[in-house]
């Protein structure tokens, strides 16, 4: 049985459930992910901790209270001509993955976001063929200039 909780601005995670999806987000990204303090200022902005337009945290457990995956949403505030919606994280506990959790989850999701979505993943990402199956399409080629500070 899979079990969600999905936590925003208005329902937002005790500090322990925050710190064991932050715990999660970091293990199961693997490769994917960022250090920690990314993923939680993500978390802050999907809380409103930040000056933000929110969005979500979305959280699956098995019948052990166990977490099995989770997504985070920020919403970019820019709807006509940007996504209204950016996923920035989502991952599935290793131990469940091809156990179709992913795909709920992304399901879950397009169906709590208000407006499009958009999101960033690295082509040799497997998750890409879950991403084009559930209806996300290439549509530009991101370039990125980092400045040094």
């Amino acid at each position: 049985m899979l079990i969600t909780k999905v936590f925003s601005s208005t329902h937002k995670p005790k500090k322990e459930e925050r710190e064991r999806v932050l715990e999660f987000l970091f293990k199961h990204l693997g490769e994917y992910g960022d250090p920690i303090p990314d993923i939680d200022k993500s978390i802050g902005y999907a809380l409103e901790e930040y000056k933000s337009f929110g969005g979500f945290i979305l959280v699956s457990y098995n019948d052990n209270a166990e977490i099995t995956g989770a997504v985070i949403v920020n919403k970019t505030g820019m709807k006509g001509y940007i996504p209204d919606n950016i996923l920035v994280y989502i991952a599935t506990h290793e131990d469940y993955r091809g156990q179709g959790i992913g795909k709920k989850l992304m399901l879950e999701t397009i169906r709590l976001a208000d407006g499009d979505i958009a999101l960033h993943a690295e082509p040799h990402n497997p998750a890409v063929f879950l991403y084009e199956k559930v209806g996300f399409k290439t549509k530009y080629k991101e370039m990125r200039y980092i400045k040094n500070n």
